[in-house]
């Protein structure tokens, strides 16, 4: 799909990834035109982080304030998986994702035109979840230039962690089974609840191991100012580099799924 001659040019490599950096962006007016009100999407992306948010909010008391970092992350990676999933699993399903492949499109940018459409709908998601908590957080700094560009790189890390997952299921029809299967699990060993730091050591390596510990530890941080086992720039370059990778990934098995 990449032409090597571009990359002798002096500015091959950069008008190529710019001309796929547009061509994702028209996948992800597709799919947010076509899946945004799927019954999976609304029903798993925002239904459920509100309702989640609501019940350990008012039973959290004193407690409530530190679960809204674990909070905030947790709406951001269920909306942004789940509109990964449930575009690629309809696509899947109906035949429709080969349709893509035909397109002048490097891999890499089907790939990000997934994971900007799965974005999107994790903001959205975020920003329900955000009118939930509020009136709780009305003397932090919930609006600093560290904590929008956190959210913005937790938003494309579990986009990417969605796309990845949603690819790697045989499957379609599993795929929402299998993405609960790993999602759940991560609710209680990322540090929403409970610290990574009072897990025992066995479950810190797999915490670790996680994406979401990296954007719970960072919202924490640039909402308390304060970090649990993590710091905040280890953080945030982990997430980078998790996201690279994950859209590495992706491509990769979009290249082996052509027969």
């Amino acid at each position: 799909m990449i032409k090597i001659e571009n990359l002798k040019e002096p500015n091959g490599l950069s008008k190529m990834i710019w001309e796929n950096i547009i061509k994702a962006t028209y996948i992800a007016k597709k799919d947010i035109k076509e899946y945004y009100l799927k019954p999976p999407t609304i029903s798993w992306g925002i239904v459920f982080p509100v309702v989640f948010t609501l019940a350990f909010l008012f039973k959290g008391g004193s407690r409530s304030v530190y679960l809204i970092p674990g909070l905030i992350a947790l709406s951001l990676f269920f909306g942004s998986t789940s509109m990964a999933a449930a575009s690629i699993v309809f696509e899947r399903k109906m035949g429709s994702f080969e349709r893509l492949l035909l397109f002048p499109v490097s891999y890499v940018g089907i790939a990000l035109g997934k994971v900007l459409s799965s974005f999107a709908f994790g903001i959205l998601s975020l920003v329900t979840t955000i009118v939930v908590v509020i009136p709780f957080i009305l003397n932090v700094r919930v609006f600093s230039i560290l904590l929008v560009a956190v959210l913005i790189l937790s938003a494309l890390m579990f986009s990417a962690f969605g796309v990845l997952i949603a690819f790697l299921i045989k499957d379609p029809t599993n795929t929402m089974l299998i993405l609960n299967s790993v999602r759940l699990p991560m609710i209680f060993l990322c540090g929403i609840f409970i610290p990574v730091s009072s897990l025992p050591k066995y479950l810190q390596i797999v915490a670790f191991m996680l994406p979401l510990t990296y954007s719970v530890e960072a919202i924490r941080f640039a909402i308390e100012g304060s970090f649990d086992l993590i710091p905040p720039i280890v953080s945030i370059l982990s997430m980078i580099c998790i996201t690279v990778l994950l859209l590495i990934l992706s491509a990769e098995r979009i290249k082996k799924m052509i027969p």
